[in-house]
């Protein structure tokens, strides 16, 4: 990795063991060339001049050190450079540590005095960039030039954490309504339970005063309208009444009937879905089209959202409210159902191989489904290149429209569809047209 021509003989002097194995592997990392690899305690004088190092490495510990004393004038020699390494050190030395000091000992082997990683030997023959004033960058920076729908996007989908104001709860005012009686209860109605007669009118003045009449007057004698009819006794004949229907068979005739039970085919299994592209203002439109589809829509809803730091479960939570229908996330090896909402996380896939359930990985979504059956929504942010392939969709009999006019911050896929001649609108008005092609 290091290798040089400027590269010296090495003599390596450790006892056996991890230290002595993790220096020779450190010298060879560095384009070293050992020579003479010994114990000091075993070493012979004669065997280290027979060896011509130029760099001497040696492991200290102390049981070597009467070896030392007895090689010290040995090292002493003014050819030889001595390099010394604790054995504790070396031995237990690993990654970010070990790089570090492989690079060190590269330097003294080679002769130069680079110890950066590799790559950064154009940084350090630069001269430094100059200091300036101000603090330095915040993860808020990073998006300071985002348009500003990026922003609300990211709040609407945030939002599901904010905790909310749980100490006052608006008293719930009953609504009330007028009691409405019917004639019969009406004309029950005991003469002591009947409504109070407002009060009368104020006196005119030059009028002559009313006349009181006593309290128990004023009270209305009880009538019996019982034999009262509503029609001409005369004439009058009599309607027979209708026969009654025959009481439902009991569950053991039923059973004992040639009646069979079939399994019926989940709604949603048949290889056709409804699938939403959106990017940038793209939640809003999604919530507008789920709002806008009826409890007993049938088909599945896919919907593929890029989020910047993958929310997608606040994204599932902010959904929910948005619909009656069911909204979950997707996960690999669930098979869709009919009248449910899936959030695509990154990485999601579809297969049709035995219904339409879901995959890991990158995959064509659009293959996957049965065109005739199926749907495609380009809404606000969309990626423009789904419009060649959303297009073809469209020609193998697939419905497809976009998102345009007033509330869409990019239209830029979805107007392609328009000038295609494809339907295109409001999200009200695509989640209306949807319903009624997915109903026919």
């Amino acid at each position: 990795m290091y290798a040089n021509d400027t590269t010296k003989p090495v003599a390596l002097l450790a006892r056996a063991g991890a230290a002595r194995e993790r220096l020779r592997e450190a010298i060879a990392a560095a384009g070293g060339h050992v020579v003479l690899e010994e114990d000091p305690n075993q070493l012979d004088g004669a065997a280290l001049e027979a060896a011509a190092p130029q760099v001497v490495l040696v492991a200290l510990e102390p049981a070597v050190e009467d070896a030392l004393e007895r090689l010290g004038p040995l090292l002493e020699a003014p050819h030889l450079t001595l390099m010394f390494e604790e054995a504790e050190l070396a031995a237990r030395r690993e990654g970010w540590e070990a790089q570090r000091w492989i690079r060190h000992l590269a330097a003294k082997l080679q002769g130069h005095g680079n110890v950066l990683p590799p790559g950064q030997e154009d940084e350090a023959a630069e001269p430094a960039a100059a200091l300036e004033p101000g603090l330095p960058e915040r993860p808020a920076d990073r998006h300071v030039d985002a348009p500003l729908q990026f922003h609300l996007d990211e709040a609407f989908v945030e939002s599901v954490d904010v905790p909310a104001d749980a100490l006052y709860v608006p008293p719930v005012v009953p609504e009330e309504r007028p009691q409405v009686l019917s004639f019969e209860e009406l004309i029950a109605t005991p003469a002591a339970e009947s409504p109070v007669l407002p009060p009368p009118l104020p006196e005119r003045a030059g009028t002559e005063p009313a006349v009181q009449v006593p309290a128990a007057e004023t009270t209305a004698p009880v009538m019996d309208f019982s034999k009262w009819s509503l029609v001409e006794e005369e004439g009058y004949q009599e309607v027979a009444a209708a026969p009654e229907a025959p009481p439902p068979p009991a569950l053991a005739s039923l059973l004992n009937t040639s009646l069979s039970l079939v399994d019926i085919e989940e709604e949603g299994a048949d290889g056709g879905a409804v699938l939403l592209f959106a990017g940038i203002g793209g939640p809003d439109a999604v919530r507008r089209v789920l709002a806008g589809l009826p409890e007993d829509f049938a088909r599945p809803v896919l919907v593929q959202l890029r989020l910047d730091g993958g929310r997608y479960a606040n994204l599932v939570k902010q959904m929910s409210r948005a619909t009656s229908l069911p909204v979950s996330l997707a996960e690999p090896g669930v098979s869709l159902a009919g009248g449910n909402v899936y959030i695509l996380p990154d990485a999601t896939s579809l297969s049709s191989e035995g219904g339409l359930r879901f995959g890991d990985g990158q995959g064509d979504l659009l293959e996957a489904l049965d065109p005739v059956r199926s749907a495609v929504m380009l809404l606000s942010g969309a990626d423009v290149g789904l419009v060649e392939p959303v297009l073809a969709f469209a020609e193998r009999g697939g419905w497809v429209a976009g998102q345009i006019g007033e509330g869409c911050y990019d239209p830029a896929a979805a107007s392609q569809l328009a000038v295609a001649g494809k339907p295109a609108g409001d999200p009200e008005y695509l989640a209306a047209e949807l319903a009624t092609h997915c109903a026919g």
